[in-house]
């Protein structure tokens, strides 16, 4: 039975043309990153920070300004309707991995598993086509499966992209050698993915993410409201990951659900070796939590 809730990788997006000084920033945080390639539209570039557990997140900017594109242009059109074109720098996205397949497609399997519980309208869209040389200049693709923007729902953006290879998954996600995975922060692994949500739109939003997962969510109730989450795989049982979903519990966070253009993703927990110096830090443009893990 194919899979909907392994996770892929987090979408950390940085100001355009920016993706080397961004990587920098992040090794100055102790990640080891990785140069990734441009996409295919030749609107946006990336790096890539790869874990043992072989989840990553991506470091991805657009290529050049939005005032690169002429105005009315079909380029600016394409710019203009990129699905990160309006986003602030920081985490954007989040992405559960796909199958790679025009026939068993994960879009049918999310909405057949909707509708079977009274979901009238289709969740995602039908897969299309993604790709990147990597840089040995070989051609990755995969395909992309994407929530309906048209679906009626507002809380569309809140659900995962999945991205299934075409190409061998060791292409787009280099574990080789060894040391690709290893940071001197002694990161492992992604613990958490934590999105925000108006209290009265938590409960709707959950139900859309349990069609997605395909499991039922913990809920803990407090007086803030409740929160949801989800136990999500990441390719190793010893590291386990939670997608979690419920109110803003102070004003920070009112305050960043308030400017969120796309995902309300406003925090990523990464196991760490040992106990680290601080609970969490921000780099430049989003907010990081070290978990520690016995024995990890």
């Amino acid at each position: 039975m194919t899979s909907t809730n392994r996770l892929d990788h987090i979408v950390h997006l940085a100001p355009p043309a920016s993706v080397q000084e961004t990587s920098e920033l992040f090794r100055e945080l102790g990640f080891t990153v990785l140069t990734g390639g441009t996409h295919e539209d030749g609107l946006t570039a990336n790096a890539l920070v790869v874990f043992p557990t072989g989840s990553y997140f991506e470091l991805i900017s657009f290529t050049e300004p939005i005032s690169a594109y002429p105005p009315g242009s079909p380029e600016r059109k394409k710019r203009d309707n990129h699905r990160w074109a309006k986003n602030q720098p920081g985490w954007v996205d989040y992405g559960f991995l796909g199958n790679g397949s025009q026939t068993e497609r994960i879009s049918d399997i999310i909405n057949t598993r909707a509708a079977k519980n009274g979901y009238t309208n289709p969740l995602y869209d039908p897969e299309f086509h993604g790709g990147r040389k990597n840089p040995d200049g070989e051609t990755l693709e995969w395909l992309i499966t994407s929530a309906n923007t048209k679906s009626g729902s507002e809380y569309w953006k809140m659900l995962p992209f999945f991205c299934g290879d075409i190409t061998p998954r060791r292409l787009r996600v280099p574990m080789d050698p060894p040391s690709n995975t290893q940071h001197q922060n002694a990161a492992v692994g992604l613990a958490h993915i934590r999105l925000l949500a108006l209290r009265d739109s938590v409960p709707a939003v959950s139900r859309q993410l349990t069609y997605v997962v395909g499991n039922e969510p913990n809920l803990v109730g407090s007086s803030l409201g409740p929160t949801y989450s989800w136990d999500i795989d990441t390719g190793d049982d010893a590291l386990p990951c939670r997608l979690i979903l419920g109110r803003p519990e102070n004003n920070e966070e009112e305050e960043f659900l308030k400017a969120a253009v796309g995902v309300p993703l406003f925090e990523i927990g990464f196991w760490v070796k040992g106990r680290p110096s601080s609970d969490s830090v921000m780099t430049p443009y989003a907010k990081i939590v070290w978990v520690t893990k016995e024995g990890a």
